[in-house]
């Protein structure tokens, strides 16, 4: 029975030691995200739900 205490103690110890590194980590920075927002613009944008190319025949003319 004492080994699960242990046990416990040190799960209880690690998972502290990950919750501190994780904060540790936010608090630097080190989830910014710099180099994203300088190259969004180059990126297409998603198309929106009008314009599907249901419509729109193989010769490039609107089916309608």
């Amino acid at each position: 029975m004492s080994v699960l205490v242990i046990l416990i103690f040190f799960s209880i110890l690690v998972a502290g030691l990950f919750l501190a590194a994780f904060l540790w980590s936010v608090k630097t920075g080190q989830y910014d995200d710099d180099y994203t927002p300088s190259v969004r613009m180059l990126f297409d944008d998603q198309p929106s739900s009008e314009n599907t190319s249901s419509s729109i025949n193989q010769n490039g003319n609107n089916a309608s």
